[in-house]
């Protein structure tokens, strides 16, 4: 049996991390902060997997929890990185599409649309909108790092579509539950304020 490696290794005592590659750079470091996100999202869907009866749904989301990992290794590798070659295939069209192409089959499966959602009804659905708002956590995440480094097109976008995904996921999971989704019920104007 091979030995195993210890999980800590004192190299991150002083507040740096080392990129793929071997880079050391800050913890607070853009590129760090970027995947970081990333890795948190992957853990809130997987919060949402275990709380999963559909089957359909959670392979579904186990299969973006794949793609995320492939999305922090490209973040974590800087693009003049000797190691680039050593990616997993890049995350690319054809996964924004595949995430457009489910965002259609669900939405086909659920009411139309006439007020604003709030988070809430059935506990998957919540769950699928706290992935939701981690997922644009993640992508601004992202974008800052995009204004200083160079950052695919393809990770934005697939990052875009999967919030849309994870709103869509969320009605899908209250409608397929028969609860009813949480509207926004806007405050009446007090008519002594109004002008």
């Amino acid at each position: 049996m091979p030995k195993k490696s210890k999980l800590y290794t004192r190299h991150g005592d002083q507040g740096e991390t080392s990129l793929f590659g071997g880079e050391r750079v800050p913890k607070d470091h853009l590129r760090v902060e970027a995947y970081g996100q990333l890795d948190h999202l992957s853990a809130t869907i997987g919060l949402l997997v275990v709380s999963l009866s559909d089957d359909e749904v959670a392979a579904e989301l186990r299969q973006v929890q794949n793609d995320l990992f492939d999305l922090g290794a490209e973040l974590a590798t800087p693009p003049d990185s000797r190691l680039q070659y050593k990616l997993p295939q890049l995350i690319g069209e054809a996964d924004w599409r595949r995430l457009e192409g489910l965002l259609d089959a669900y939405d086909a499966q659920v009411p139309p649309l006439r007020t604003f959602v709030l988070p809430g009804g059935h506990e998957t659905a919540a769950r699928a909108h706290l992935a939701r708002t981690t997922c644009r956590t993640a992508e601004r995440a992202v974008v800052r790092l995009a204004h200083e480094e160079e950052v695919r097109a393809d990770v934005l976008t697939y990052l875009n579509r999967l919030s849309d995904f994870l709103f869509v996921c969320a009605r899908l999971l209250n409608h397929r539950a028969g609860v009813h989704e949480v509207t926004w019920q806007p405050r009446p104007r007090d008519p002594d304020t109004a002008e």
